[in-house]
């Protein structure tokens, strides 16, 4: 899996902790960084939500100070589906029900070994589309390709 991640400046030591949980994991095969010195969070957010939508990525990881910027940020990319989730239960809904491939998280609101098995848990995760949200899922991208 190709995971793309990304934070501002309040966000960068979740970020770096999540980085480096990612790089050591064998189902990761790239991480890519996309953080820079100054970088706002909307900024790193659509970088990251294009890489997703176009391909390069198969997921993404974006953290601020709530997680809460960064996923309203990203879901403006048309086709793309980010979540904050700071427990077990959104983290699984996230993927499983609502097909999130960016995972949002903050800072200032989750500590480094909670996050990374959240991360743990999330890079297993997959949405059926024959499931019970997939109707829902795919209302969501007609009113989307609509807008």
């Amino acid at each position: 899996m190709r995971v793309v991640i990304g934070s501002p400046g309040n966000g960068a030591a979740l970020k770096d902790a999540i980085k480096e949980f990612l790089q050591s994991d064998g189902r990761v095969s790239e991480v890519v960084d996309l953080s820079e010195a100054d970088i706002s969070y909307p900024e790193v957010s659509f970088r990251a939500a294009h890489a997703v939508v176009d391909g390069t990525a198969d997921r993404a990881v974006l953290v601020c100070g709530t997680g809460v910027g960064t996923a309203i940020a990203a879901s403006k990319v048309k086709g793309a589906r980010a979540a904050t989730a700071h427990d077990l239960v959104t983290v699984r809904g996230a993927v499983e029900n609502y097909d999130a491939q960016i995972l949002c998280m903050g800072q200032n609101v989750i500590a480094p070994a909670y996050a990374r098995i959240l991360v743990d848990l999330w890079l297993d995760l997959r949405h059926d589309p024959s499931g019970f949200y997939g109707p829902k899922v795919r209302e969501i991208a007609e009113f989307e390709s609509r807008a």
